[in-house]
């Protein structure tokens, strides 16, 4: 933990120094469009107004393409996010692995061009770099690819809002727990898709048909998507009590040539997912549950997952606190052996639910976090956790980011996986750019310790520039 704290305050002084380097660009304009995680999503149309193009990229921010129609215009962009990481050891250094500092790198260009009211074009290219990593997978680099291209249709009546999109493009549902577009590792997940919504009132309905895509390492251009692997949901999202929020969602999720611990094969998943989530009166809550059947080969799939995040503000003290906890369970294979497999699938994870060291995979598991988050400044938070953590069955293997089976846990050890401490700073110097700071330092359990692992500590310093 010693160590955790040396390289937090170096961190910490890195980032105060940049927070005074960029003092002056935190001033912003509240009639401009903000930045949006999801860029389609936002509208420079306001900018057809000539007092509102103050910043220096404005002429390439509104490109009008009739005069007299303001809402028909190209606006150009991009996204950096630089990375560094420094870690013990994946896997908790079990497998041989040693310790790492790397740079994650990720560059984002997109052209959106919006032909009227109605229709819109946006296309988006994304190089990904890993700078000094040991071991390099497909979720650390891409060389320059097409990330997302699609054309979208949109069209508002009396009676309520059609939404259609088709071509390259991305999902996050409700936190990500297990349907996002991956942002935490250096790699984006897009998907292949036909997606089509219909909102009116407090209703929405939402159904896709996709295929996830597949990344490659070797060249540029080479990602692909194919039959072999497919996704379609069809969820509905209802406001009750307000504007909080109920949802529910069916997918089917294939994928051919999967691999388990106890199970390989065609794997063919049901999904069933429930949530409700909403705020009241300083208190704010996010509660979800999956359940799974189908088949991996010749076994009957039988899984399910869990989530639950709830916490309270005191709105009226100083710095804002919030005491917040959270927990999850997902099962794991009780019975190696057996005709049937309980391991549950996240299928498309965000890799910063728990943490950014990817200690944590959302399979075979009970975790319980309890945590304190401050605002001492608008723009700037604090947060600090400890998350205890368990198997559901020590018949199956601890499991790391996304759903990966720690080597020589199965079947061994007790059901305690270990404790982590968490320190994390996020801070936004201004519209375009954002820092943040993690530590985690991860004091294993003894069935990681028998099977060659040890402690390990974690710190990632992250600047995010948005155009």
């Amino acid at each position: 933990m010693a160590w955790v704290l040396r390289k937090t305050v170096v961190a910490s002084a890195l980032l105060g120094a940049l927070c005074a380097a960029t003092s002056a660009l935190a001033e912003d304009n509240a009639s401009r469009p903000a930045i949006r995680t999801n860029r389609w999503q936002e509208d420079w149309s306001v900018l057809a107004d000539p007092a509102l193009r103050t910043a220096p990229s404005d002429p390439i921010k509104y490109i009008p393409l009739q005069q007299d129609h303001p809402q028909s215009y190209v606006s150009f962009g991009m996204n950096l996010r630089e990375r560094f990481e420094s870690l013990d050891a994946a896997s908790f250094g079990i497998g041989g692995t040693k310790p790492d500092q790397h740079v994650l790198q990720r560059l984002q260009i997109h052209a959106d061009a919006h032909l009227n009211e109605h229709w819109q074009l946006f296309v988006q290219l994304e190089d990904d770099r890993a700078f000094g990593k040991a071991k390099i997978t497909s979720v650390d680099q891409d060389p320059l690819d097409l990330r997302l291209a699609f054309l979208a249709y949109v069209n508002a009546t009396e009676k309520g809002t059609f939404k259609a999109r088709v071509g390259r493009q991305d999902f996050d549902f409700d936190l990500q727990r297990f349907v996002s577009s991956r942002d935490g590792p250096n790699v984006r997940q897009s998907f292949d898709a036909l997606w089509a919504d219909w909102e009116s009132g407090p209703w929405r309905f939402i159904g896709f048909v996709s295929q996830p895509v597949q990344y490659n390492l070797v060249r540029p251009f080479d990602d692909t998507s194919n039959g072999s692997f497919l996704f379609h949901t069809f969820r509905i999202e209802r406001q009750v009590l307000g504007t909080n929020e109920l949802s529910s969602y069916y997918s089917y999720y294939q994928r051919d040539n999967a691999r388990f611990l106890d199970a390989a094969g065609a794997e063919q998943r049901h999904v069933l997912d429930i949530r409700f989530a909403g705020k009241l009166a300083g208190f704010d809550w996010d509660l979800e549950a999956m359940g799974q059947a189908g088949s991996v080969g010749t076994k009957q799939i039988r899984a399910w997952g869990a989530g639950a995040r709830a916490g309270y503000t005191f709105a009226d003290l100083a710095w804002q606190p919030r005491i917040g906890l959270q927990l999850d369970g997902a099962s794991g294979d009780r019975h190696p052996g057996d005709s049937r497999i309980e391991t549950f699938n996240p299928l498309f994870p965000n890799g910063y639910y728990f943490t950014l060291a990817g200690f944590t995979g959302y399979t075979n598991l009970v975790h319980l976090k309890p945590s304190l988050t401050v605002k001492p400044a608008t723009d700037l938070s604090f947060m600090a956790a400890i998350g205890l953590q368990w198997r559901a069955t020590t018949a199956d293997a601890i499991y790391v980011q996304p759903n990966v089976a720690v080597v020589g846990t199965a079947g061994r050890g007790s059901a305690w996986s270990g404790v982590y401490a968490q320190l994390r700073a996020d801070y936004r110097f201004s519209a375009n750019l954002t820092g943040a700071l993690e530590a985690v330092h991860y004091k294993i359990g003894d069935a990681l310790r028998r099977a060659g692992g040890h402690d390990s500590d974690y710190i990632g310093i992250e600047l995010k520039y948005a155009l």
